[in-house]
């Protein structure tokens, strides 16, 4: 019996501690990037503008992300999940066109600050292409 109960306790104690926890308001955790101004952004989202240069996703996706050859990410990320953007990119869409980028090191690095550049682009809250670092981020550094 005794045992049990402190089974009870071992496996309730992790639940317990993660809902006092101090949470972030759903906005917040929604969005993975900071942006003042439309362009200003942090460190993290502008590795995500400096990864999507350096793989040249430009050149499917056009230069504002509203498609070429390929699909607008401006509008796709309205609806993909993360899970599907990192499985997409991962893997790609060869039946489509889409390249994997799986050995591509810098993407696969920096995957998560490319999803957080496309979705601040896709949310409408970085307003142009070409982003740079917000002032109080470079005060930081």
């Amino acid at each position: 019996m005794k045992s049990k109960i402190v089974r009870a306790v071992l496996l309730a104690w992790p639940l317990a501690a993660a809902s006092l926890a101090p949470q972030l308001p759903a906005s917040a955790q929604d969005k993975p990037y900071k942006v003042v101004d439309g362009y200003k952004v942090d460190a993290f989202t502008l590795t995500g503008f400096r990864t999507w240069r350096a793989a040249a996703c430009d050149r499917c996706h056009g230069a504002n992300q509203e498609g070429l050859v390929g699909p607008s990410l401006v509008n796709s990320l309205k609806t993909l999940t993360k899970e599907e953007f990192v499985k997409t990119v991962r893997d790609g869409r060869l039946d489509k066109g889409m390249v994997s980028f799986s050995a591509n090191k810098t993407v696969m690095d920096n995957i998560d600050a490319l999803y957080a550049y496309l979705k601040g682009r896709s949310d409408g809250a970085i307003t142009r292409a070409k982003v740079e670092l917000m002032p109080e981020a470079r005060a930081g550094s």
